[in-house]
């Protein structure tokens, strides 16, 4: 989570974009107030009241920012329950004797309790806000359930994993596209919120009260939470805006370090910083976008340095959340594609409880940066056509590896799906003129492996992460089909494409296979 300031150098990175979070949010927040005060929400006309209710709102606010930039993280992370956490304790002061918990079950609980100070944050946050927006009164209490509404809304929904754009556009535009949104969203949650918060009057509320007055303090509540869930939501939109921001990790243009060592910032933030943290997707970011675009030329030219380290690096930390992804998601599986027992292991159980047991969601996790890594990959492959003079890509071995890694995380991928991949082709023509449906052991190995897969949690996130394999696969055929048909003709295919030793998922047999359905343009 991002609450916890990196290591080194970038956490002041962090700290300023927080800063800067906090700064414009209190303008914004400042606007919608007066707005809403001038428009809708009742008046007071003593200074010393307005600004009291003006200094708290902003108070409120500033406790439901804090909590929400604690945790606000790039991808999702996994707690433990109540119930957890509670024998934790116990264990913490009977069993262990005061002596420190395992580390994964720390790093655990402290991510729980960070939701649970999000919850009890917003609860009291929106206690204040509810009082200062409609001057006092006996509503806070409903103002505190909305807190308490919208904060388990927020963790049970996971809208605290950030979502970073597919386009990096100036942060006015990128603020302005989602204001809409939170304006929908805010509406929507008010509403629902008001509904549930009708029960508190029930069994609190001993007040005589006219039926006009009754009204009018129903409209100024509802009123009162479409501001306050407005404010939250433009909130949590201006975070994402600067935190997902691009940072370049690289010496200013010009400089002496820049016609040195321009890529030795990016891979100090690749290699030494912790991986799933904050810095370590802004720097995969970073280097997706040097990549594919060509605004800094001068820094993708210096990875394709005479001696080949810098560019063999890239691509091998690129490479490394691939071979995760392919590693977790043939352990979730049960085996490799040789073992017989994977089909009738998963024929035996529904998609339900193959998605509980064997945890198949948890390898995607990590698919905002198995989706960079791809592209990555891919791209530079493509650039060392062109730019790469002295053959560093081709002579060490990468474009073998790259290949082959993004073969073989394709295969485990659509194999996780259900897709059916056959090392001969699935009509064989056998004497008589009979057709017989082929049925090879990765036939065998795929057929039925899960009913219902798009009803399963992570079917959305696989299809995607196939979709982005593919089409960087077939980016890489495109560039190089010459090379790839000359290759095949001469017998050498294998050799010049497919690297050494056993490929993670599948044969190399079938590695070779699924690369020529990709010349052929048949693997879709």
């Amino acid at each position: 989570m991002i609450g916890r300031l990196e290591n080194g150098g970038h956490h002041t990175m962090i700290k300023d974009r927080f800063l800067g979070f906090l700064i414009w949010q209190s303008f914004q927040s400042t606007l919608v107030y007066f707005l809403a005060k001038t428009l809708f929400l009742p008046s007071t006309t003593t200074t010393i009241i307005i600004l009291s209710f003006f200094f708290f709102f902003h108070l409120s606010l500033l406790l439901f920012s804090s909590s929400l930039f604690l945790v606000s993280s790039p991808q999702p992370v996994s707690g433990v329950s109540p119930v957890e956490l509670f024998f934790g304790l116990l264990r913490l002061v009977f069993v262990y004797g005061g002596q420190p918990l395992p580390p994964d079950f720390r790093r655990r609980a402290r991510v729980t309790l960070r939701f649970l100070f999000f919850v009890g944050s917003s609860a009291v946050s929106a206690y204040l806000a509810v009082l200062c927006l409609c001057g006092g009164g006996a509503l806070g209490l409903r103002g505190l359930l909305l807190g308490l509404i919208y904060g388990s809304h927020y963790v049970f929904t996971r809208r605290w994993v950030l979502d970073f754009p597919i386009l990096q556009r100036p942060p006015f535009f990128s603020y302005k596209m989602g204001v809409q949104k939170a304006v929908v969203k805010a509406i929507s949650l008010s509403s629902a919120g008001y509904l549930v918060s009708l029960v508190v009057p029930i069994f609190i509320s001993d007040r005589k009260e006219t039926m006009r007055d009754l009204i009018l303090e129903q409209i100024v509540f509802y009123f009162a939470s479409c501001v306050l869930f407005l404010c939250w939501e433009l909130n949590r939109h201006l975070l994402q805006v600067f935190l997902t921001r691009r940072y370049m990790f690289a010496p200013p243009k010009g400089s002496a370090a820049a016609a040195t060592n321009p890529s030795d910032h990016l891979l100090a933030a690749l290699e030494n910083t912790t991986e799933r943290s904050f810095v370590h997707h802004l720097a995969y970011l970073d280097l997706c976008m040097v990549s594919e675009s060509n605004v800094d030329t001068w820094r993708r030219a210096a990875f394709f340095e005479e001696t080949g380290e810098t560019y063999k690096k890239v691509i091998a930390v690129c490479l490394k959340p691939l071979e995760q992804l392919t590693l977790d998601l043939t352990e979730g599986l049960g085996s490799s594609l040789e073992k017989s027992t994977f089909q009738l292991s998963h024929q035996l159980h529904s998609s339900a409880e193959l998605s509980s047991v064997s945890g198949l969601h948890e390898p995607f996790y990590d698919f905002q940066v198995c989706a960079w890594s791809a592209r990555i990959v891919s791209s530079l492959t493509i650039r060392s056509h062109k730019e790469d003079r002295l053959g560093v890509a081709q002579l060490s071995g990468c474009n073998a590896a790259t290949i082959t890694t993004l073969l073989s995380c394709l295969l485990a991928v659509e194999t996780l799906m259900g897709k059916k991949t056959n090392l001969q082709p699935s009509n064989a023509q056998y004497p008589a003129n009979i057709k017989w449906a082929a049925l090879s052991p990765t036939t065998a190995t795929t057929v039925g492996i899960i009913q219902n897969k798009k009803d399963s949690p992570h079917y959305a996130k696989a299809y995607s992460m196939a979709d982005i394999l593919r089409t960087s696969i077939y980016q890489i055929v495109s560039n190089f089909h010459h090379e790839m048909i000359t290759s095949s003709k001469n017998g050498l295919l294998e050799k010049d494409w497919i690297s050494n030793g056993k490929p993670l998922y599948g044969s190399r047999e079938l590695i070779l296979h699924k690369l020529r359905m990709f010349l052929e343009f048949q693997a879709n």
